[in-house]
């Protein structure tokens, strides 16, 4: 280690910073969402309050964060942890460089710190920062220091002073046309090269606006920005421009969403040289970068989330693309601090389906009179100030434009299309809308929208239709079939109830066999049990087009996905599933073979013994006896005829006298009335010249019979007691007293 390099935490002080930084995250975010009452905001409000309370923190505790690392002290951390990375991430996205935290803070004032970190950091710098903000709520158990990036960046890159008046013309208007001297052109080309750079100089252009700068004026900022930096690379070294251009473009990504939309609409009405740098970054943007945008802004309020919507619909043209971008974006969003959150997955869904069913009026809206709806923004007078309606009236206004109630309108609009609609052409190009808003109605698990919608693309698939129309219908389930529509089902099917499944299960079969392949794809997929066992369900309503499909499943390398295809061979039923049922009972999982001898004792014929007999008398060792252990753990009268079977079957003697004197001892657990034949038939056999052998099997019969104790078990063992051989007389005899105690009702 380097001498200079400062050692690392003690650890005691790694472990007290690491268990602090699962705590705030864990609550950072669920103290937004929930009363400060709720249990898990509780119990980490008050672990944070007893981390930094006197008794266990004796002095201030000076943390310094870095973008991905917290450092007490100027020490890292002795092991790392992602709770540490993840706060860090957290408090730097806030612009806080330091934290000074003095023993004492209650859970209030920590409550307090996190609904302030909790919310959107686009919010907070319109607000003066979160410096600011915090001092105004008069906390004094933790002192900030807020990031200047402008020193940040002289101090990565050594740039010149002037670089504050740069930013400054860039706002004032007058940086399109700067000329860089020999120095500060240096260190633009080497900031150029650093996208993690480039976006810190675009976050200080955005914090350094006024507050009451309008979006629009920050935008135009933006583009004399871009415009700078892409004709000083050209002009120094224009090789590099791709590289350049793409790290613009990640830059460009870390905007916030109302600074984004801005900039994009002065891509229509900028000069054809400002267009053309617009252009040319936006199409630079790749996947990771425009699904980074959306996972950093999805926990921001609704009006920041229609800003997203708007800017993805305008970077994404595609429906397919935005599906995928949107599960990119989920990915990246599940790692960070956000995802690790309570609540998580019902805040993205409900993500997800604002950027999907987002509405667009740019084909009825003029450019000019988008830009005065955008910059009305920073003029506009909150509804509160407004007393012209009484609140239940504003109520029901808002309630008639609620994203529920257009997905409605939606849906009543393409059901009287469908219905009234007669030219069969005409009808085909409803299929793609309707589909697109299927799989929309499937993604918010309004399943019942979806089936009344469905219902009628079904019926106009019969033959009572024209041959063009039913051509249209199956083309339109296929499309739903081979889409989103399964992924969407495994999303949702495992929170519903029964009644909401079973009108699931009754769409599934109305869409015909076409959905059978994927179900059973689904199945053999990494899913919950749940899941699979509802899925399950579906398969086996589809009959025989269903039971095809599972040879499919039991040849799957996942244990799981085998046990399933047992237990729909059971369903199933039959003796048409032995030969399957049979090759699984050969299977190296011991758990798959205790699944297929439950699986063939449910079907119960004597076809079905004859093959776990043939199991038991030829298979190995182990097989054997995984096979007895599993009959044995069936703790009902299932079994008791198996156990009669091989008591009448199988040879007592030799390798064969354990697996016979188990299946003795296993109808005497059961107390099955119906194995009392099989034991008499026990009891009395033997052979003189094997004295122990035979008295250790009639002693057993016995003794089964006398747990077993009803009328006819007992009516056995006296008709042995008093007529029986001497030598069953004596095995008899020892059992009397426990039979006749136990002795059951007839």
């Amino acid at each position: 280690m380097s001498q200079d390099a400062p050692e690392p935490l003690a650890t005691a002080e790694t472990q007290r910073l690491t268990d602090f930084a699962r705590a705030c995250k864990a609550a950072a975010r669920a103290v937004t969402l929930y009363p400060a009452s709720h249990p898990t905001i509780v119990t980490n409000l008050g672990r944070i309050a007893q981390l930094t309370s006197p008794q266990s923190l004796a002095a201030p505790l000076k943390i310094t964060v870095l973008a991905n690392e917290l450092r007490v002290d100027g020490r890292a951390p002795s092991r790392p942890d992602a709770a540490i990375g993840e706060l860090a991430s957290l408090l730097h996205d806030h612009l806080i460089g330091e934290l000074t935290i003095t023993p004492g803070g209650d859970v209030d004032s920590w409550r307090n710190f996190l609904l302030l970190l909790g919310r959107s950091t686009d919010d907070v710098r319109a607000e003066g920062g979160i410096a600011r903000l915090w001092a105004t709520t008069a906390g004094s158990h933790i002192e900030l220091r807020e990031i200047d990036y402008a020193d940040v960046l002289r101090e990565r890159g050594g740039l010149p002073a002037q670089w504050d008046g740069f930013l400054g013309s860039f706002l004032q208007g007058d940086g399109g046309g700067q000329e860089f001297d020999e120095e500060a052109t240096k260190m633009l080309l080497e900031i150029a090269k650093d996208e993690q750079q480039l976006g810190e100089l675009f976050v200080a252009l955005e914090s350094r606006g006024a507050e009451d700068q309008s979006a629009q004026a920050k935008a135009s900022a933006v583009v004399r920005m871009l415009q700078s930096i892409v004709k000083t690379v050209k002009k120094a070294k224009p090789d590099e421009i791709d590289g350049v251009l793409q790290n613009l473009s990640a830059a460009v990504g870390r905007l916030s969403p109302e600074l984004m939309v801005s900039l994009l609409a002065q891509a229509e009405t900028a000069t054809s040289d400002a267009a053309g740098v617009i252009g040319s970054v936006m199409s630079c943007m790749t996947p990771q970068t425009i699904a980074g945008f959306i996972a950093r802004n999805a926990g921001a309020e609704d009006s920041s989330i229609n800003r997203v919507a708007q800017a993805f619909h305008t970077l994404v043209q595609e429906d397919d693309q935005r599906q995928r971008l949107i599960a990119l974006a989920h990915d990246q969003a599940s790692s960070s601090p956000f995802g690790s959150t309570e609540g998580f997955e019902d805040v993205w869904n409900r993500v997800a389906e604002r950027l999907l069913t987002s509405y667009s009026d740019k084909a009825y809206v003029s450019n000019t009179y988008a830009r005065e709806l955008s910059s009305t923004r920073t003029q506009a007078v909150t509804i509160d100030q407004v007393n012209d309606d009484p609140p239940d009236r504003v109520s029901a206004w808002l309630a008639t434009v609620a994203t529920s109630e257009l997905r409605k309108l939606d849906l009543s609009l393409l059901l009287d299309l469908l219905v009234i609609e007669q030219e069969d052409g005409r009808w085909g190009t409803l299929m793609r809308p309707v589909v697109a808003l299927l799989e929309d109605l499937m993604l918010v698990g309004d399943f019942d929208a979806a089936a009344s919608l469905l219902t009628l693309i079904i019926e106009a698939s019969k033959p009572d239709y024209s041959k063009e129309r039913r051509q249209h219908a199956l083309i339109a389930i296929d499309m739903l079939v081979s889409g989103s529509m399964m992924r969407h089902i495994v999303a949702h099917v495992a929170t519903m109830d029964d009644a909401q499944f079973d009108r699931l299960k009754a769409m599934c079969l109305s869409l015909g066999e076409e959905v059978v392949r994927p179900l059973a794809e689904t199945i053999s997929t990494d899913v919950s049990d749940r899941v699979r066992d509802r899925l399950s369900q579906i398969l086996v309503a589809f009959g025989q087009a269903g039971r095809r499909q599972v040879e499919r499943l039991k040849n799957s390398e996942n244990p799981a996905v085998r046990r399933t295809a047992i237990m729909l061979l059971r369903e199933f039923g039959g003796e048409e599933a032995l030969p399957e049922l049979t090759e699984m009972l050969r299977d190296r999982s011991p758990q798959i073979q205790r699944e297929a001898v439950r699986a063939i004792l449910n079907i119960g014929s004597r076809r079905a013994f004859e093959v776990l007999q043939n199991a038991i008398t030829h298979g190995s060792t182990e097989s054997r006896e995984t096979i007895m252990k599993s009959l044995a753990s069936v703790r009902d009268d299932r079994a008791a005829p198996m156990f009669g079977f091989i008591i009448s079957h199988v040879d007592h003697k030799g390798e064969f006298l354990p697996l016979y004197l188990g299946a003795i001892e296993a109808l005497g657990s059961l107390k099955s009335p119906d194995g009392v034949e099989s034991l008499r038939e026990a009891l009395y056999r033997g052979e003189w010249w094997a004295p122990r052998r035979t008295a250790s099997l009639r002693s057993a019969a016995a003794a089964s019979l006398a747990r077993i104790a009803t009328p006819e078990a007992l009516e056995v063992l006296e008709q042995a007691l008093s007529a029986g051989p001497r030598g069953v007389r004596s095995a008899v005899r020892p059992h009397m007293t426990t039979a006749r105690s136990r002795q059951k009702p007839r």
